[in-house]
């Protein structure tokens, strides 16, 4: 039996530039050996140009089928754009499970939402280092106590109730 390489050759040759750029070369090899093994087992028949175009176009499917079916991975030092429009790295998205108390959050944030206007504002106050004036300190006060008596959390507690701690948010 004679196989005809200079025949597969030119077919491959018609046909690697389907494929990516770096796997060109083993797409041509891999028509270059698949035409061999067709031919092989046709027998006595020779393979026709139109037989070797078919099988040529059997493995470049095969080859976009395969390279579809393979996970992706994603390195963490892949780059990716935020939402701003700067080029950051993909492990700066993931979440710190240490930055913020969640629950503590939640918890602070559904109290704000039914909190005295006057009390948030008094809040703002100390955040920002404004000093408070007597009627913000009597208000704070009841405030304090009024949370003392009920089964508040304790990280609200010490959101409204150390301005007498000695920082520099005090009123």
């Amino acid at each position: 039996m004679h196989l005809d390489w200079e025949k597969y050759i030119a077919i491959a040759d018609r046909f690697q530039h389907k494929a990516r750029y770096q796997d060109r070369e083993d797409l041509r090899q891999e028509i270059i050996v698949r035409l061999a093994e067709v031919a092989r087992n046709n027998g006595h028949k020779p393979l026709t140009e139109g037989g070797m175009i078919r099988v040529a176009s059997y493995v470049v499917m095969e080859y976009w089928h395969n390279l579809k079916r393979k996970p992706t991975i994603l390195s963490l030092d892949y780059e990716i754009e935020d939402g701003e429009g700067d080029t950051i790295e993909l492990w700066q998205t993931i979440a710190d499970d240490k930055a913020i108390d969640l629950e503590a959050w939640l918890d602070a944030r559904t109290f704000l939402l039914g909190c005295p206007k006057r009390l948030v504002q008094i809040a703002h106050k100390r955040s920002s280092g404004k000093p408070l004036d007597n009627a913000d300190k009597l208000y704070l006060g009841k405030w304090r106590k009024r949370l003392k008596k009920g089964s508040l959390n304790r990280h609200l507690l010490t959101l409204f109730c150390h301005y007498n701690s000695g920082s520099p948010n005090q009123g």
